[in-house]
């Protein structure tokens, strides 16, 4: 069996990942206001959904802000061969890929207004099936594996 990849993602990605899933829990908090709202100026809704919700929201919020990023984290390896790149992610179902050299296509930096705050992007790996990503490296690694898989697989292509 093949060993895991060695390459970590950048440790900032668990801020970006938390600032992700806070904005996310905006939405179970709103829902959960509005079901005490609606439940103080009507009769046909009990305080009981909002409690339930309410716990609904500790409980996501705690799994998806606390939890989650930090699990995610430790779990995402890459590496990059000659040959082959090497992807491993997944908390309870581990995936493991690897995208032959001579598949890739094309190679693009991603970055989003949360991954820009905190210095980040996501790499994309294009092959002819789909498109891989290694999330939230540091601006300057991604831009250079972007043209270290770009030169690998121009000189992959030419020996073809």
């Amino acid at each position: 069996m093949r060993e895991q990849p060695n390459e970590r993602i950048a440790t900032d990605a668990i801020k970006a990942w938390k600032l992700t899933a806070q904005l996310i829990a905006i939405i179970p908090l709103l829902l959960t206001i509005a079901a005490f709202v609606v439940a103080y100026f009507f009769d046909f809704l009990s305080y009981w959904l909002g409690i339930v919700l309410a716990v609904f929201t500790v409980l996501e919020c705690t799994i998806t802000i606390l939890i989650i990023p930090k699990l995610r984290w430790r779990r995402w390896r890459y590496q990059i061969y000659e040959q082959e790149i090497y992807i491993q992610h997944g908390i309870l179902i581990v995936t493991r890929t690897v995208v032959p050299m001579i598949r890739v296509q094309h190679v693009d930096t991603q970055q989003g207004p949360i991954l820009k705050k905190y210095g980040l992007a996501t790499l994309q790996i294009s092959t002819a099936a789909t498109t891989h990503e290694i999330p939230a490296l540091l601006e300057a690694e991604a831009a250079d594996l972007r043209d270290q898989i770009s030169e690998l697989a121009r000189v992959e292509q030419d020996d073809v």
